[in-house]
């Protein structure tokens, strides 16, 4: 088999990207080689990644074949969702794979070698575009399934970014008798309206909202507030403005990485006697109440399920060949309003 270059991207140190030409694996046994069409690129945790704000010892994620070996230290290629079709079969992969439209969990790169076990194949009617946003649209469903929300109740949703923006959504097909999304941004107040909820741009302005009633820190325990809150923003300092938005007994769903940012929160006052639930959740793992009945791969379904529904393809704002890299991370490091960016591969 002839070997082929590819370009890689890399974070050689904090606020360096570059991309790396080099030769392209040959596929081993039970593997193939894919030639990538687009990544996504995650603007939070990769921003995170790009100006050093994760700790380096951290592993980078055990539960994606391409990733479990590597720790957050650079040099380091990071990223998650790559589409493209199979260009090349190791021993003993069937033929049916050849030219196989598939997804895999990989760093951003123009070919790479997975094991068949390691891709999710995509069906016939799927958009690459939409299945580039795959790792989005699970990380809310994910959200959802560990916040379970209830008919009925009132839910805000700090942070309307690509993951702010899809939970919105998919929570605006539950019964329920408020949904807030808040977000300083207007372009993404618009698409939070259009997808269901009510927007705001801060929590200043939910006095405003129909059906929310405000609580004092002065009120009772039952005094009304938000029966279940995401915090998707990525900013640290909302988590303590979404913890006295909770109300007695409410969830505090948690789904932004910090990184190493910090900052203090107040629980002496409302938190003490909420008995609220603050609740961690990532995507690489099922809550563990939820084991008994569901898989990472029941999961999975239920994703491909909704991307023709969905169709996450429309939040992309940006695209960048992926020989512009280091532009892209630098202009996303300086704040550019940049909802959903991706590479493109030749």
């Amino acid at each position: 088999m002839a070997p082929r270059s590819r370009r890689r991207v890399q974070f050689s140190a904090p606020e360096q990207a570059e991309v790396v030409t080099e030769e392209a694996p040959s596929p081993g046994p039970g593997e193939v080689r894919v030639r990538t069409r687009y990544s996504a690129i995650s603007p939070g945790t990769e921003r995170l990644v790009y100006e050093g704000n994760v700790p380096g010892t951290l592993d980078a994620d055990p539960s994606i074949e391409a990733l479990q070996d590597d720790t957050l230290s650079y040099p380091l290629s990071y990223g998650y969702a790559c589409v493209g079709k199979v260009e090349a079969l190791g021993e003993g992969v069937g033929r049916d794979w050849e030219g196989a439209a598939v997804f895999a969990f990989q760093p951003h790169v123009s070919r790479f070698v997975a094991s068949t076990e390691a891709l999710l194949r995509l069906p016939e009617a799927a958009s690459l575009t939409d299945a580039v946003m795959i790792p989005s649209l699970e990380t809310a469903v994910n959200l959802v399934m560990d916040g379970q929300p209830m008919i009925g109740e009132t839910a805000l949703v700090f942070g309307q970014g690509v993951v702010g923006l899809l939970t919105t959504r998919l929570l605006a097909d539950h019964p329920l008798d408020t949904l807030v999304a808040i977000d300083p941004v207007a372009a993404r107040r618009a698409r939070s309206e259009a997808a269901g909820a009510q927007a705001v741009a801060s929590a200043d302005a939910l006095d405003q909202v129909d059906g929310y009633v405000a609580a004092s820190p002065s009120d009772a325990p039952g005094a009304e507030r938000a029966d279940l809150v995401y915090e998707l923003t990525g900013r640290p300092s909302v988590l303590d403005e979404a913890v006295q938005r909770t109300g007695f007994a409410g969830r505090v769903v948690v789904g932004s990485w910090y990184g190493t940012k910090a900052a203090p929160i107040d629980l002496g006052s409302h938190f003490h006697r909420s008995r609220m639930r603050i609740i961690s959740s990532q995507v690489s793992t099922i809550d563990p109440p939820h084991r008994g009945r569901w898989t990472k791969d029941r999961r999975m379904g239920v994703v491909l399920d909704l991307l023709p529904e969905v169709a996450p393809s429309e939040l992309i704002t940006d695209r960048f060949a992926v020989t512009e890299a280091p532009s892209a991370y630098e202009q996303l490091a300086r704040g550019a309003s940049m909802l959903q960016p991706i590479f493109t591969y030749e």
